[in-house]
C-alpha cells in the first residue's frame, strides 16, 4: 500500500490546474473569433475577380454603321436563284427576253448593261448592290407621277429601213427613246412604261397618233421580242 503524501496532493493539483487553465483559453480563443469584440474589424474571405470586357461605344457605332459586309456583285458565270431574281426584275422591266434559267450568260450581262445604261449607273455587265436598288425601284409602279395611259406600244431602232441615228430632237436613238404623238405627250417628257422602264418622250412618227407610242431598241432582236402590246404608260412630269 503508497500513502500519498501532502507533496504528492500538491503536485497533481498544480497539474490540473494548468490543464484547466489550458482548456479555458483555448475556449476563450474560440469565442473571440467566432464573436469579435465591438470595433474590431474583421477582413472578409478574399473574393475572386473576374475580368470584364467593356466595348468601346466609338467601335460599337463604327461596326453598326458600317453594317453587313456587301456582296459579291453577280457576274458572267454565276447561277443561282439571285441570278433568276435578277433576270425576273428585268424582264419585267422589258430588258431581258431571254429565260429565266438562273444562268448569268451573255444575255443576261446584255441586258444589264441595257438597264445600266438607261440610268446614270457605270455600265459594267455585273449587277452590285446599287444596281440591284435600282432594278428593284424600275420595275415597279412609280410613286409619283401626274397621270397614267393606257396605250398601244411598238418597238423601233436606229437599223430599220428609213429609221436614221438621232431622234426628233437630234439625241441618239437609243433604249430609253421614245416616239410620242406631241398632243398628247408633250416632247421632252420624262416617261415609265411598264414592261419597258424609264424614256423620255423625244421623238415623233408618221404612225405615231393619238394613244401610240413607239419604244426604242438597241437592236432588232429585242424590238421583234417586246412586238406590240397594250401598255400602261406613267407621265412623271
Amino acid at each position: 500500500m503508497v500513502l500519498l503524501t501532502s507533496k504528492t496532493y500538491r503536485k497533481r493539483g498544480d497539474t490540473l490546474n494548468k490543464a484547466l487553465f489550458a482548456i479555458i483559453l483555448c475556449l476563450a480563443l474560440l469565442l473571440s473569433i467566432s464573436n469579435p469584440l465591438p470595433g474590431t474589424a474583421v477582413s472578409p474571405p478574399a473574393a475572386e475577380t473576374q475580368q470584364v470586357i467593356v466595348s468601346s461605344p466609338a467601335a460599337t457605332e463604327a461596326e453598326e454603321a458600317a453594317g453587313p459586309p456587301e456582296p459579291p456583285p453577280l457576274t458572267m458565270g454565276m447561277r443561282g436563284d439571285k441570278v433568276r431574281v435578277v433576270q425576273k426584275l428585268l424582264a419585267d422591266g422589258g430588258f431581258y427576253a431571254g429565260n429565266i434559267d438562273g444562268v448569268y450568260g451573255p444575255i443576261t450581262a446584255n441586258a444589264v448593261r441595257a438597264f445600266q445604261r438607261s440610268t446614270s449607273l457605270e455600265i459594267t455587265g455585273t449587277v452590285d448592290r446599287e444596281t440591284f436598288t435600282y432594278l428593284e425601284r424600275a420595275t415597279g409602279e412609280p410613286s409619283r407621277y401626274s397621270r397614267s395611259l393606257l396605250m398601244k406600244a411598238s418597238a423601233y431602232t436606229a437599223h430599220d429601213p428609213g429609221n436614221g441615228s438621232y431622234t426628233y430632237r437630234g439625241n441618239l436613238l437609243r433604249r430609253g427613246m421614245a416616239a410620242v404623238d406631241p398632243t398628247v405627250i408633250p416632247l421632252g417628257t420624262r416617261l415609265y412604261i411598264k414592261g419597258y422602264g424609264y424614256a423620255i418622250a423625244d421623238d415623233i412618227g408618221g404612225a405615231i397618233k393619238g394613244q401610240r407610242i413607239d419604244l426604242a431598241f438597241e437592236n432588232r432582236r429585242e424590238a421583234l421580242n417586246f412586238g406590240v402590246r397594250k401598255v400602261t404608260v406613267y407621265i412623271l412630269d
